[in-house]
């Protein structure tokens, strides 16, 4: 029999060489189990079940630690320490780490995962048999993951990128206390930036899919999208000599992205909710807080937003009473 690196074995402890540790065998070969890598008391007789894997010098060792997964198995682990040769080592609970090979890792760098970034990934061995990690694809991960029920929609939820791509994000969209969890897609234009593989995210289901999987945006929801993107501009234009900016609603969706982070529909929005709060003022492409507005606080500045909402809102229903009774 061939020892077979990432698997689990029961073995029968043959005899102690100090001062190194056991040597277990299997009737055919032997294999060493160190003192560091026991877990408890143990003799020559005892049966005991152990990981194998390569140690330092590629010799098959031993360990009664057990591993976070196993070969062939899929686990999220934690990157320890990135290599820019070699890639990203993982903690697989067993003080030693697991390579996850440059070469599986996203072709562009931003991608790329940093230290504390959790990994969806399956063990598996490279041509000489060492132990390593491949990113968990879609049908590696289907079997430990559930439909996601109608009433996760609208609400927010913790993800980690399971696959990272510059048109849009796969992610696991955490199921806690059901299971794992659920697939989720963030198309590209739903997030604020490039997403790392790996990078935990916080993420609004947006839509319940048939299959049970889910789309998810990294954006609030409109109105309160809106607020949020007023105060911004607010507090840009009022750090801003005289309270002025060299942006408008006519200005290139690129410049907007860049500048604020925001899509330019998004932009349009919180520069009409300031306009009707009557906060600001437009000439040509130039933005301007009023003089009302330069006098406020953040407070007061969302006392007028609300104020202006709910005037909005009367206005529309008059609108619709007026309508009805037109009919």
């Amino acid at each position: 029999m061939i020892w077979e690196a990432g698997t689990i074995q029961r073995l029968i402890i043959d005899r102690e060489v100090s001062p190194y540790g056991y040597f277990l065998t299997n009737g055919e070969q032997d294999v060493l189990l160190h003192y560091t890598e026991l877990t408890g008391k143990v003799e020559p007789g005892d049966y005991v079940e152990v990981f194998l894997y390569y140690d330092t010098e590629d010799r098959i060792a031993a360990t009664m630690k057990r591993p976070l997964l196993t070969l062939g198995e899929i686990a999220k682990l934690t990157v320890a320490d990135i290599h820019p040769k070699y890639g990203c080592f993982l903690e697989m609970g067993i003080g030693r780490q697991l390579l996850l090979p440059k070469g599986e890792l996203p072709e562009f760098e931003p991608l790329h995962p940093k230290v504390g970034d959790e990994v969806y990934v399956r063990m598996e061995q490279d041509r000489y048999g060492r132990l390593i990690a491949l990113p968990a694809r879609e049908d590696d991960l289907v079997p430990y993951m559930f439909a996601a029920p109608e009433s996760w929609n609208n609400t927010w939820r913790d993800a980690v990128v399971y696959r990272a791509l510059k048109m849009g994000t796969f992610v696991v969209v955490d199921g806690a206390p059901v299971g794992e969890g659920v697939i989720g897609f963030i198309h590209e234009s739903l997030r604020p930036r490039l997403l790392r593989l790996g990078e935990s995210v916080r993420v609004r289901i947006t839509h319940v899919r048939e299959d049970g999987r889910v789309n998810v945006t990294m954006a609030e929801r409109k109105e309160v999208g809106m607020d949020q993107d007023a105060e911004r501009l607010f507090t840009f234009l009022k750090e801003r000599p005289n309270g002025t900016m060299p942006y408008s609603d006519e200005t290139p969706a690129d410049i907007v992205k860049q500048r604020f982070g925001i899509s330019k529909s998004a932009f349009k929005r919180a520069i009409g909710r300031l306009l009707k709060a009557g906060l600001i003022r437009q000439n040509g492409n130039w933005t301007e807080l009023t003089e009302a507005a330069a006098a406020m606080d953040t407070a007061q500045l969302h006392k007028a937003l609300s104020a202006a909402q709910a005037e909005a809102r009367e206005a529309h229903k008059a609108r619709s009473r007026g309508n009805d009774n037109a009919r």
